[in-house]
């Protein structure tokens, strides 16, 4: 058991809290990009519905489902705001 929690612990990535985020990224993310991304979810899940058929005939709906609603909607609601690296990386 103890060696069990030893590799368990010694295996796991530490977490470090980043630094305040700066402001103009937080102004751009508000502005720019907190929009752009509602509006692509808003789209890609018209286009998924329309595109829903094929992708069912073509076995392809989870493909589908991530590009064209789930990756935007990530950007929109699991991005902390202010962080641009990972904006549009899906």
């Amino acid at each position: 058991m103890v060696c069990i929690l030893a590799v368990m612990l010694s295996t796991t990535t530490p977490m470090f809290a980043e630094g305040p985020a700066d402001p103009t990224s937080v102004v751009v993310d508000v502005l720019v990009a907190r929009p752009v991304s509602f509006v692509m979810t808003v789209a890609g899940t018209a286009l998924f519905v329309v595109t829903l058929p094929i992708a069912a005939a073509s076995r392809s709906v989870p493909t589908t489902t991530h590009i064209l609603v789930a990756g935007p909607a990530r950007d929109l609601i699991a991005r902390p705001v202010g962080d641009l690296d990972d904006w549009l990386n899906y």
